[in-house]
């Protein structure tokens, strides 16, 4: 699901700028920003990089819901599905400084207007339901972290929290049967 959710992202942002800017070209890559021998991708210049940076479990109880009810009206106990949020790092990889910005200006703008993507607006790969983006508040010495971890120099970027990527094994663990009312009463 991880890469589902990342991949269709990077789709959809990727529409919205080759429409903004009228482009015929993809300008957002999903990618590392520096290879393993501390190289650049050749792929990264000149786009938009979108990075994974971290994943962290939701903990939220309401998710984890053991029944679901079966067509034959019986409920089937499975394991409960885990919710995880993805923080992605989305940098602007462009030789001129002015484009930099232009694109992270447009980057900023795609998500704040699609604070929320889910099936019912979107074509959206199966197991996926739901999206919601939001950005992550990190102050210059947590960002200075992150690049020199990374191991990178600093270019314009942005960080974005995608919530609830949903897991379900779809594993039964058992059925409970239905226990109904017959329509018998029986009065006092």
């Amino acid at each position: 699901m991880i890469s589902k959710a990342l991949q269709f992202t990077n789709e959809i942002l990727d529409q919205y700028l080759k429409n903004r800017f009228a482009l015929d070209e993809s300008k957002v890559v999903l990618n590392n920003l520096i290879e393993s021998n501390g190289s650049i991708p050749e792929i990264n210049n000149n786009k938009v990089v979108m990075s994974l940076i971290n994943i962290e479990k939701e903990t939220s109880k309401p998710f984890y819901i053991r029944h679901q009810k079966l067509q034959d009206g019986n409920y089937a106990d499975m394991s409960p599905s885990e919710r995880y949020n993805l923080d992605v790092l989305i940098s602007s990889s462009f030789a001129n400084y002015s484009e930099c910005l232009k694109f992270l200006d447009a980057v900023i703008l795609f998500f704040q207007v699609n604070i929320c993507v889910d099936s019912g607006s979107f074509s959206m790969p199966a197991g996926l339901d739901k999206l919601e983006f939001e950005i992550e508040k990190i102050n210059y010495h947590q960002m200075q972290g992150l690049w020199t971890s990374m191991g990178a120099k600093y270019m314009p970027s942005v960080i974005y929290k995608i919530r609830l990527v949903k897991f379900q094994g779809n594993e039964i663990e058992g059925v409970t049967p239905y226990v109904g009312n017959s329509g018998n009463l029986v009065s006092a």
